[in-house]
């Protein structure tokens, strides 16, 4: 399995503090099955770690693991918070898409809102070719009251990554049964642990995934937690749970339509 979501580097944000607590982490998450892990720094207005010192931490990270004999693989990311200035930051390299790949970014919306600029962020991201990964709207307010808002932003381009926590209710009753639903409906495309630190925030990923094959079935589950990844660090399209390669089937697809239109210009 590969976890798209987790803090793993010491000292840039609020996950581990030390090189001693990033490694303990490290090894929770080879012990519950993971072999690869996408480190993924908060990237908030004002407070960003510059993307060479996440490239750097990544492979000192990398080094510390050989050395140890810890069977984990780290890329490099980002949880980039939305904020209307997020595509001129990607675009001039001051926040690394996933593996630094310029496919893929993991974007965190506000826990109460969705802000009015949110669709031109995603239009003008996947305009430039990177496809925007939703980190556990979930835990989103405006998504728990009215998940058909989600439902929208999937048809028009955008991926969901939901936390192994909000599978096992660490967040709450109210977040779980959006995680559970979305989980059922086929809107689910990544998982992550959202780990931060070994014992507060640990990985979960057993519970998760136990609860993740109930809802979704195993192969859905298989896609979610390995196939999907594996895609992101290949730059390949991601797979839909029981659709298939590239997008559903009959959704609508209004922004790839205005998108293929500009291309055509």
């Amino acid at each position: 399995m590969i976890d798209l979501h987790v803090h793993l580097l010491p000292g840039v944000d609020d996950g581990p503090g030390t090189w001693a607590e990033a490694l303990e982490l490290c090894r929770q998450l080879v012990g519950q099955g993971v072999t690869g892990a996408f480190a993924t720094p908060h990237f908030v207005p004002g407070r960003y770690p510059e993307t060479g010192r996440v490239l750097e931490l990544v492979q000192d990270l990398n080094k510390r693991l050989c050395s140890l004999d810890c069977a984990l693989t780290v890329y490099p990311g980002a949880e980039a918070y939305l904020d209307s200035e997020l595509p001129r930051l990607v675009a001039s390299g001051t926040i690394p898409t996933l593996d630094n790949a310029r496919r893929y970014l993991l974007l965190e919306l506000p826990f109460e809102e969705i802000p009015s600029c949110t669709e031109n962020v995603l239009f003008s991201l996947l305009l430039d070719g990177i496809t925007p990964i939703l980190a556990h709207p979930e835990r989103n307010a405006r998504l728990r009251e009215d998940p058909a808002l989600l439902a929208t932003l999937v048809e028009r381009g955008a991926l969901v990554q939901i936390n192994t926590g909000s599978l096992t209710g660490e967040f709450g009753s109210r977040v779980q049964k959006l995680a559970e639903e979305l989980a059922r409906q086929g809107l689910v495309h990544f998982m992550g642990s959202d780990a931060h630190c070994p014992r507060k925030r640990p990985p979960l990923w057993p519970a998760a995934l136990l609860r993740l094959e109930e809802l979704a079935g195993a192969e859905a589950a298989q896609v979610i937690t390995c196939i999907n990844p594996e895609a992101v660090l290949a730059g390949d399209e991601i797979v839909f749970p029981g659709h298939g390669p590239g997008p559903v089937s009959g959704r609508s697809n209004f922004w790839g339509r205005a998108l293929a239109k500009l291309r055509r210009r």
